[in-house]
């Protein structure tokens, strides 16, 4: 599934999430928008200037992301979903089932997107 695309899918997920105020659904959306959009990221050139030598107007300094392949977006996700599921099966065994619960539900809102 292409990146643009998928962030879509997520974004009208999310508008409903918070429509429906489900929280967890929310929380997981939201981190998944942002690791995917994290991962598309340029790293930032390292180098230091001075103001009068930098670039201005407007879009003087964008550049073009990432492209992230079908593979790499889906690998994203799936791990958004795998660290959820550790840690909700690591709250489970301290006892802690109620964040546990709120993991898993976080697991679930992004399943969709892991097939």
């Amino acid at each position: 599934m292409e990146l643009e695309e998928t962030l879509a899918q997520l974004r009208a997920a999310l508008n409903e999430a918070m429509h429906d105020r489900d929280q967890p659904a929310v929380m997981a959306l939201r981190t998944a928008i942002s690791a995917l959009q994290n991962a598309a990221a340029v790293p930032a050139d390292g180098r230091g200037g001075s103001i009068e030598e930098s670039p201005s107007g407007a879009g003087a300094t964008d550049v073009p992301r990432h492209e992230l392949t079908p593979h790499e977006v889906q690998f994203i996700i799936e791990t958004e979903v795998d660290l959820r599921e550790a840690e909700a099966a690591s709250c489970e065994r301290l006892g802690q089932h109620e964040r546990a619960e709120r993991l898993r539900a976080e697991a679930d809102a992004l399943a969709p997107w892991t097939t």
